[in-house]
């Protein structure tokens, strides 16, 4: 059975090709060599094979079945300037009870917010079972000193989160000090405690397929519980082929370590036929044991309302328009 995440401890025991992980982070350089080292991405051969799971058809009972997963997938989220207590408690509602109609819906995973509004959000969902979520280290540009970063986590955690979202340091991954950005997120895992990591890379802003690869293992790396594409704040986020990419990781890792690693694609998925071609990439590339919101989430605001009307359609035979679901 799979296990969680590495802790920085456990990473000297996992090894690629007889040399060990902790080798390959001992220093800025070593980690240079082996993330530089990982095999080069086919950037037309992904983008095909991304296209071509996306024409999979999907019908009757396995589409019933792939909405209501997408539902229990998604981490429902508000980062806006304009949050109040009382939007937050709204979302929580609409997570535990995604429509009023008909109480055979599936919860969503976890309410994603900001960290003033975690507490709001954990006295909301108390003894739901739906997640608190927050996201930290000055997300989305992540443009702060470490002890900002860190308490900025405290706080979440304290407040009742989850789970944390971090942003990596792109401006440090980019300009190649791979072993800062490894650093940061140990130090941010070490803050989590009980809380489950989703690791943020912005993969809009990374530029290359070989970059993402990079980022990926150097999440798992340093003890990401989750690997997650985008903060959804830039033009350029979650897309077939970044996922599929990042989907290869995980599988690739697991298959190297043993230890199961979560992916998170968020932003731009709004449609419950997005979200099914999304179910494919998993399904036909990582394997049945990530269909499961333990392991896949969708970051999403939008998403759940079409996946409520496509259910509704499937119920009823009728199209329900957008006045029948609540608007977050």
């Amino acid at each position: 059975m799979p296990t969680t995440a590495p802790s920085p401890k456990r990473s000297a025991a996992f090894e690629q090709g007889g040399a060990s992980f902790a080798d390959a982070t001992a220093s800025d350089g070593a980690l240079r060599r082996f993330l530089h080292g990982l095999p080069g991405v086919d950037a037309v051969g992904l983008e095909a094979r991304a296209a071509s799971l996306g024409t999979r058809s999907i019908k009757t009972t396995a589409k019933a079945y792939a909405i209501d997963l997408a539902i229990s997938m998604i981490d429902l989220t508000t980062l806006e300037g304009a949050d109040t207590p009382g939007k937050v408690r709204a979302l929580a509602a609409k997570a535990v009870n995604p429509d009023p109609t008909d109480r055979t819906s599936p919860r969503t995973a976890a309410v994603c917010v900001y960290p003033d509004m975690a507490a709001t959000a954990a006295a909301a969902l108390a003894g739901s079972g739906v997640k608190v979520a927050s996201v930290a280290t000055a997300f989305p540009a992540g443009r702060a000193a470490l002890d900002v970063k860190l308490a900025d986590v405290r706080d979440a955690v304290a407040a009742g989160a989850d789970e944390i979202d971090m942003v990596i340091d792109r401006g440090a991954f980019l300009s190649g000090r791979y072993l800062k950005v490894y650093e940061e997120i140990l130090a941010v895992k070490a803050e989590c405690g009980r809380a489950r990591l989703k690791v943020i890379f912005e993969t809009g802003e990374l530029s290359t397929y070989d970059n993402i690869r990079r980022a990926s293992w150097l999440g798992m790396l340093a003890g990401a519980d989750f690997i997650k594409t985008s903060t959804g704040k830039v033009a350029v986020n979650a897309t077939p082929a970044n996922t599929l990419l990042m989907l290869e990781a995980v599988r690739d890792f697991r298959e190297q370590t043993g230890v199961q690693i979560g992916v998170k694609p968020a932003g731009g998925i709004r449609t419950s036929k997005d979200a099914i071609k999304f179910l494919v990439l998993v399904n036909e590339t990582a394997g049945e044991d990530w269909l499961d919101n333990h392991w896949f989430r969708f970051g999403a605001s939008s998403l759940l309302n079409d996946l409520l009307m496509q259910r509704q359609k499937l119920s009823t035979g009728r199209y329900s328009g957008p006045d029948y679901v609540t608007v977050d």
